[in-house]
């Protein structure tokens, strides 16, 4: 289970003493492969102060470093205490382990902390080569991010004593956001390979109202829109993806080539995505996309339930809790929109996902975040795999319907106002061997039909050119078969916090 780690506060000091030589703008989110187009050049930084209080940005030879630090307090009226290895951190979203009113220190609320380095070397002609590596981390703990790493540090612990861990496409690496190269031109596009985020992931960036936020978004916080079922998807480490603009339309694909040996989440994936943006009367725009996934033996690690009641209460002692991979071959579609006019984006988005068997059951492998894992072994190492969740032994396949709303208005050139709804619909996929389909929507099994509910909204002030101040709340509420082995069935979470962004 061991990793080579590297402190991300030596990474940070290295950015620290790089003050000198042309520049390139920073992200405010990990970068995606855009066209090597020229934009102006902003200054690079001279000093210390310079780097604290101005926009200029860390470059040397055309290498830029970028980076985020995201750090912040909240309230939990149902919660459960922070985490260093997730990353998330604190427990903003409704989830099983949550269960007792908290104060907690709030990391990423609003995006994740990363540190990266990118850049674009023109080749000839109107190609570049393009490249970056970027990795999340906690700002607290400094520890690079690690959902299922932290999912594992939870083995064998009651339910009800349990820390706010998370599945993710972080795993610990060095490497955990993306690390691809590629060749770019405006005219033909832009060919990327190795780790990279799904076009899905790129999608939630753009069209999420809060821009895939922990705590204010659930489809940022749990990765499953990203994923296209499942959050460790978000991001494949072996993959092309190609992108191509013409004129106002753009047309993108995605192939995940490697396997669970290469560090992904998976034994393959494809993406194809379709859309446009087309403008409207005035200045106004209208952003569409469409977007296809199919990902082959999925991986989402979880730790297995202990005892419940005939409602789906958990009930002591809240054993055991085994780290359990579930295996399934998950295909989704998405629809996402923006409209854009004057100050006031409005957003929205759907995405229909179905979780069927693997197409190669599993009996044992390495996870992402280097957990062995293995089937039947709860004795040997407290792992297993269930290959049968979906499609098999009288359950159904499961559907899950993810949709939302929501709108961002700049009330001054440096004050948004944020609001947006959620909402997740899973059919019913109960049933048993001799008996066959059994639908039931109540919270006594977890394949009965159920609901999931979010409203958030937040104030985002950005009161110098690096940094800004964000306050706001995301209220979750699970029901039916979702809310099957949950101690409580919500949760407020009201959060400050600052970020800097170079």
């Amino acid at each position: 289970m061991a990793k080579l780690r590297i402190s991300t506060g030596i990474v940070l000091v290295v950015a620290g003493a790089s003050w000198m030589g042309d520049a390139w703008a920073a992200d405010s989110q990990p970068p995606k492969t855009a066209p090597a187009a020229a934009a102006s050049t902003p200054k690079a930084c001279t000093d210390p102060w310079s780097f604290i209080a101005t926009d200029c940005v860390l470059s040397w030879y055309g290498i830029t470093v970028y980076g985020t630090v995201d750090i912040g307090v909240g309230w939990q009226t149902h919660g459960a205490p922070f985490d260093p290895r997730s990353a998330v951190g604190a427990s903003y979203l409704i989830q099983k382990q949550n269960r007792s009113p908290r104060w907690s220190l709030s990391p990423n609320a609003l995006s994740n902390s990363t540190i990266g380095i990118k850049g674009t070397e023109p080749i000839g002609e109107n190609f570049s080569v393009v490249f970056a590596l970027d990795a999340g981390f906690d700002p607290y703990s400094m520890r690079f991010s690690d959902g299922p790493g932290s999912v594992a540090a939870n083995v064998g612990t009651a339910q009800n004593q349990q820390s706010a861990y998370s599945d993710s496409s972080r795993a610990g690496q060095w490497y955990n956001g993306q690390g691809f190269v590629g060749v770019s031109s405006p005219t033909y596009g832009t060919l990327t390979v190795f780790r990279q985020n799904s076009l899905t992931l790129d999608a939630v960036f753009d069209y999420d109202p809060f821009g895939a936020s922990y705590a204010f978004s659930p489809i940022g916080f749990q990765g499953i829109t990203c994923g296209g079922g499942n959050t460790e998807n978000c991001r494949n480490s072996t993959s092309l993806k190609y992108r191509v603009n013409v004129g106002d339309f753009r047309a993108a694909a995605l192939w995940q080539f490697g396997g669970y040996a290469q560090n992904n989440a998976s034994d393959g994936a494809y993406q194809f995505q379709a859309g446009g943006d087309i403008s409207l009367w005035g200045k106004d725009k209208l952003s569409v996309d469409a977007i296809y996934s199919f990902v082959r033996d999925s991986v989402s690690v979880a730790l297995a339930p202990g005892t419940n009641d005939a409602s789906g209460m958990p009930i002591p002692p809240f054993l055991p809790q085994t780290l359990t991979a579930t295996i399934s071959d998950n295909r989704a579609l998405m629809f996402v929109a923006k409209y854009t006019t004057g100050p006031l984006k409005v957003y929205a988005g759907y995405e229909h996902i179905k979780y069927m068997a693997p197409s190669d059951p599993q009996a044992a492998f390495t996870d992402i975040s280097g957990n062995f894992v293995c089937q039947g072994c709860d004795a040997i190492n407290n792992t297993n795999i269930n290959n049968a969740a979906f499609g098999m032994n009288g359950l159904g396949n499961k559907t899950l319907q993810v949709m939302w709303v929501g709108a961002k208005y700049a009330v001054t050139e440096n004050l948004d106002v944020i609001g947006a709804y959620y909402h997740y619909i899973q059919d019913s996929f109960f049933g048993t061997a001799a008996g066959g389909p059994a639908p039931c929507s109540g919270p006594e099994h977890a394949q009965c039909a159920g609901t999931f509910d979010a409203v958030s909204a937040a104030v985002d002030w950005r009161f110098a050119p690096k940094w800004d101040a964000y306050l706001g709340l995301m209220f979750t509420q699970v029901n039916g078969g979702l809310a099957f082995g949950f101690l409580q069935r919500n949760n407020v979470d009201p959060t400050v916090g600052v970020r800097f962004r170079f």
